[in-house]
């Protein structure tokens, strides 16, 4: 309710409540009210339909319990609406605000479980990727706040990479991780169709770069297209093995972030990619990416050799 850009729209949302409880209200009152004109010699309840020799429909009024208790309700509501945000920007006369209650439950969870985070947040990234308390522990964060993009299994999905092999955009390092983590990072390729010139030349170009990986490949395309992948050489590297400073991804291996068919490398070379991993260092603190990133190291490096270190 606090997201309004404008009065109107607070205005529009409190008007929109009140008319529907007064329309129920109303309703109610119109219903209990109304009388039936029944044909002589007709019993008093009945609407004057029958059906199937002798099975007539009543109009018994509502029972007055249910009817007293729809007016409690309505009261109930109105009553809510003053005490607690409901009628457009109105906060209230409580001033109770769910952000509050959350902010009350962060505070606790912090009290309970902050001396654990301490702890590890004082000790290697490797000794914690070792210890079973910090791993399990790190798998539930990595469930409720990662595995939405990379998956569950954490092998990613297209746009997102897999964090369970040795490819890594920026360095695999534990250190690296956690700065990835805490800071986000905004991958950008830009789309280099108009600097390559024609589709040909894209065309050729993807093929050069699938012959890098030694991917099926056109050779007389490839021989065209080695001369002009000088323009993505700047980022990717002379043989394509890519500049962990800058993000570029390793063209000389088989594993693709959007896929590895011509076509797709084509749509990648004339629309450039954009892709965005948000901080988490706001959200969670250090502590918590501390045993995160720990995790995330863990997956992609042998348990026995994490043991050992």
């Amino acid at each position: 309710m606090s997201d309004f850009t404008n009065e109107f729209w607070s205005g529009y949302v409190a008007v929109l409540t009140i008319l529907g409880i007064a329309g129920c209200a109303i309703l109610l009152w119109v219903q209990s009210r109304v009388k039936i004109i029944v044909p002589e010699g007709e019993s008093a309840d009945s609407t004057g339909h029958s059906w199937d020799e002798g099975l007539t429909e009543l109009n018994n009024p509502m029972p007055r319990w249910w009817m007293w208790l729809f007016y409690i309700t309505i009261v109930f509501s109105i009553g809510y609406l003053v005490l607690y945000p409901g009628l457009g920007s109105f906060k209230g006369k409580l001033g109770w605000e769910s952000t509050g209650e959350y902010q009350a439950e962060l505070a606790k969870a912090e009290k309970d479980y902050g001396p654990i985070f301490e702890k590890y947040l004082h000790q290697d990234l490797k000794v914690v990727a070792a210890d079973p308390q910090a791993h399990a522990i790190g798998e539930r964060l990595f469930m409720t706040y990662c595995a939405q993009c990379h998956g569950s299994d954490a092998r990613g999905n297209k746009g997102y990479p897999n964090l369970t092999d040795k490819d890594w955009l920026y360095g695999g390092e534990p250190d690296i991780i956690k700065t990835t983590i805490l800071k986000g990072r905004n991958g950008v390729m830009p789309p280099m169709g108009a600097a390559l010139g024609s589709d040909k030349d894209v065309e050729n170009v993807a093929h050069y770069v699938l012959n890098l990986s030694g991917s099926t490949s056109d050779p007389i395309k490839v021989a065209f297209g080695k001369d002009k992948f000088a323009a993505c050489a700047a980022c990717h590297g002379a043989g394509g093995k890519g500049n962990p400073a800058l993000g570029a991804p390793n063209l000389s291996d088989k594993i693709w972030l959007y896929g590895g068919s011509a076509d797709t490398i084509m749509e990648t070379i004339r629309k450039g990619r954009n892709n965005t991993m948000p901080a988490f260092h706001d959200f969670l603190g250090e502590g918590k990416v501390h045993v995160l990133a720990a995790y995330v190291w863990g997956l992609s490096n042998d348990k026995a050799l994490v043991a050992e270190k």
